[in-house]
């Protein structure tokens, strides 16, 4: 199995996966950027939501779909992250 996909997510990897989404490089994607007005649509957001779940997180896209900036998908990874980590 691809290391990547166990790894634990990270911003620079939402950031990088967002960008390639949009066909943008990384640093065009700002924190406190809206994503859909970037260009982000919900079928994307949803291949997100399978590929970012690999990384060990219960990731549903109702969590994302609740925020519209990459900081907000983060406040969301980090607390999924946390309740994993913890064995909640």
């Amino acid at each position: 199995m691809n290391d990547t996909l166990t790894a634990p997510l990270t911003l620079e990897r939402m950031r990088a996966d967002v960008a390639g989404m949009l066909g943008e490089a990384p640093d065009a994607v700002g924190d406190d950027d809206h994503l859909m007005d970037l260009g982000l649509d919900s079928m994307r957001v949803l291949g997100l939501v399978l590929a970012w779940s690999n990384t060990g997180i219960a990731l549903e896209f109702g969590h994302l779909a609740e925020h519209t900036t990459l900081a907000g998908w983060w406040q969301v990874v980090q607390q999924l992250q946390a309740r994993a980590s913890a064995g909640a």
